[in-house]
């Protein structure tokens, strides 16, 4: 699976539109077997399959189902639907998430932290734990996990705060699968762990970016995780300036680092006029 996806299954979530959609478009052009979409938008996700299939011309089967992520039971019954039906996924693309840009105590505890917390953290474990029993079980197929976490899971913002912690325990949790897997002897089964900034999908479009954090296309950013999931990298920061933040943010005093973040690089401010659709 170094070179490609030919001959896969590959399950998206959150694959009705934007990346996800990017996702799932880049695998009927390499040679998927079989693209399972996920979303909860029942007339998007029936719009991509249908541009999809015209796509494919017969070549890739497009497997949609319709499962809203943040009911964890739901995952369960949709994943045994997947297993019966189409079979078991090859890579598995923890795409879809959703952002609340709020004060902390602007949160509503039923319709922002919770659903926050299950659809950016939960989720993604709950599917993987899905499916990768058959990958470890295959003994040798290459398997990949790629999880779309965020750079605001390495490092404070305000506005940001369960978001930020969402994005953070996908990375504790993701970076750790991975060294399990490579300890247990499964290291055919690679994880990828994504760590983006701000990219252009509408959700940041108002927002004021940082210093050295330009507003990434979707078509970059998904030709990159691309890139880095076929090579089982396991972990892409994007862009380079992400690594600057983490290496500053661990050598330096606290109060130091809030004033390169906020005054300098601009990050403590990067949510001033709010986010834009999503």
């Amino acid at each position: 699976m170094s070179r490609t996806v030919a001959g896969a299954r590959v399950l998206i979530t959150g694959a009705a539109r934007g990346m996800g959609r990017l996702y799932a478009e880049r695998c009927v052009t390499e040679g998927a077997k079989t693209v399972i979409l996920w979303d909860s938008d029942g007339a998007a996700l029936a719009a991509t399959t249908a541009i999809l299939t015209e796509r494919s011309n017969g070549r890739t089967r497009i497997a949609p189902y319709v499962v809203d992520i943040a009911d964890l039971g739901a995952i369960a019954q949709t994943a045994q639907r997947v297993r019966m039906e189409v079979g078991h996924p090859d890579i598995v693309i923890n795409n879809a998430g959703i952002i609340r840009g709020k004060y902390f105590w602007e949160h509503d505890n039923g319709h922002d932290t919770r659903p926050t917390m299950q659809v950016n953290a939960l989720a993604p474990m709950y599917i993987t734990r899905e499916f990768l029993p058959e990958m470890i079980a295959s003994g040798y197929r290459e398997s990949r996990i790629v999880n779309i976490a965020s750079a605001a899971g390495t490092l404070s913002t305000p506005r940001m705060s369960v978001y930020a912690a969402s994005k953070a325990a996908l990375i504790g949790w993701s970076d750790s699968l991975r060294l399990e897997l490579v300890q247990q002897g499964h290291g055919y089964v690679k994880v990828t762990t994504v760590c983006p900034s701000y990219i252009g999908t509408g959700l940041f479009d108002r927002g004021r970016r940082p210093l050295l954090a330009p507003l990434m296309t979707p078509e970059y950013v998904v030709d990159r995780v691309w890139r880095a999931m076929l090579a089982g990298k396991p972990q892409l920061l994007l862009p380079w300036s992400v690594n600057l933040t983490k290496v500053l943010r661990g050598l330096l005093p606290l109060p130091a680092w809030d004033a390169v973040a906020g005054r300098v690089f601009g990050v403590y401010r990067s949510l001033d006029h709010g986010i834009g659709r999503g």
